[in-house]
């Protein structure tokens, strides 16, 4: 398409439009109710001004380096080496956008081939594409491609997936003929014009579903078994995931900073049967004239850029700063390191548990759990939230009026889980 420029009549009327008479009034004398009140900014600001401006504004956040926390619910704190941002900020990383030309991009192509391995072993699936946006549309994809491969339309999903999951889900698939389910119980929803189930592993409240079970139902429907992971870190000590036809989610909590929930990192495998209708990109491994190994984009005309209305994603870019710094962090952990790291997880989310239970009348309701789990609380749980976050404890995610989704890591010490057990108990004793 050509470009275009505005002609001197366009940049006449769009200046009338917004209500001044040259680009120099446009720029120092913007109209007061084109800005929002609630960040009061003023007219005339210099960049000095407006850096002392923005990070007075930034320092209203609740940041996991000045505050414990025990938030989860899809975005987790981890620690990540010194050594992966020295590698992503590498210019012929950082400034790199999508490798077209493999003779000059081996090294870019390589690490995303590492990632597909991570993520394939991980899996436990034959395949993996070169990652997606987030896990929230990774799953959205998963049903897409779900629809496709078994030429049905209605999706079933469990009752207990990320509600912003559910969300993204919805959006996808509200111009999409078919039946968008929710339910808690597969067997009695999941039938013969089923495409696929989708379920969270661990799921929402943190409980662990029994993959073999729901693999069962969906075989004799005909149907696809459809595994969310939203925290990968789960993989180190739960098996793969192998039942599943499609596993997909989230693998920001490797290598990826929380960054106020943006940009993550979404992961997608499957059987290789179905390696043709995957969304986004996949890179291979081959050999070159030499015999020396390459790698290379394989399948690319799916992408809508060559097949359009045929695409099977609106995939157009992956994620690949994101997935270097997943790549350069698990490379560093090592098999041993990341089941080590997982089991850290597990094992803080353990004692936290153990000391939340010894306070009078607060109850753990999972059974499961692996890092985070539901605590149900004998008073408000948004009001603790509230309270507990002007003291600089961010206590969890209230899921209604008594229960709080509380999860632990690696980086939650010791001195964390007290805090949060002694206000609790301040807090049942001054009722």
């Amino acid at each position: 398409m050509r470009y275009i420029p505005l002609s001197e009549q366009d940049k006449q009327q769009m200046l009338e439009r917004c209500g001044v008479t040259d680009i120099n009034a446009l720029f120092c004398h913007a109209p007061q109710h084109t800005l929002d009140p609630a960040y009061n900014l003023p007219n005339h600001m210099g960049e000095l001004e407006v850096e002392r401006h923005l990070v007075s504004l930034a320092n209203k956040n609740k940041d996991f380096a000045h505050n414990t926390s025990f938030l989860g619910a899809g975005c987790y704190r981890h620690h990540i080496p010194a050594t992966v941002d020295m590698v992503i900020q590498r210019s012929e990383f950082l400034t790199a956008y999508t490798p077209y030309q493999p003779e000059i991009a081996q090294g870019t192509l390589m690490a995303l081939f590492e990632f597909q391995s991570y993520i394939s072993t991980l899996t436990g699936q034959p395949v993996a594409n070169a990652s997606m946006y987030d896990g929230a549309t990774a799953m959205a994809e998963a049903a897409l491609m779900a629809q496709r491969v078994t030429k049905r339309s209605n999706i079933v999903y469990d009752t207990d997936i990320h509600p912003d999951y559910k969300a993204v889900l919805k959006t996808y698939l509200s111009h999409i003929d078919g039946e968008f389910t929710e339910s808690a119980s597969p067997a009695e929803t999941v039938n013969e014009q089923t495409a696929a189930y989708i379920v969270q592993w661990p799921n929402f409240k943190g409980d662990i579903a029994d993959l073999n079970k729901l693999k069962s139902t969906c075989q004799q429907q005909g149907a696809l078994l459809i595994v969310v992971v939203t925290e990968i870190v789960a993989l180190g000590i739960l098996p793969a995931p192998n039942q599943a036809d499609i596993v997909v989610g989230e693998a920001q909590s490797i290598g990826n900073a929380m960054s106020y929930g943006g940009p993550h990192l979404g992961f997608f495998a499957c059987q290789e049967s179905m390696v043709r209708q995957m969304p986004g990109r996949l890179c291979g491994q081959t050999t070159d004239a030499d015999g020396r190994t390459s790698y290379v984009l394989t399948l690319n005309t799916r992408e809508q850029h060559i097949r359009r209305a045929k695409a099977t994603s609106n995939i157009c870019t992956n994620q690949g700063l994101c997935a270097l710094a997943f790549t350069v962090h698990m490379s560093l952990l090592g098999e041993q390191g990341f089941k080590q790291l997982a089991q850290i997880n597990h094992q803080n989310a353990c004692h936290l548990a153990d000391a939340l239970t010894s306070l009078n009348g607060v109850q753990v309701l999972n059974t499961t759990f692996f890092n985070e789990f539901v605590v149900r609380l004998p008073f408000s749980a948004p009001k603790l939230v509230a309270d507990l976050a002007n003291e600089g404890i961010l206590a969890g995610y209230a899921l209604n009026d008594t229960d709080l989704l509380v999860c632990a890591t690696e980086m939650t010490t010791n001195e964390d889980m007290h805090h949060l057990v002694q206000a609790i108990r301040i807090e049942i004793e001054g009722k």
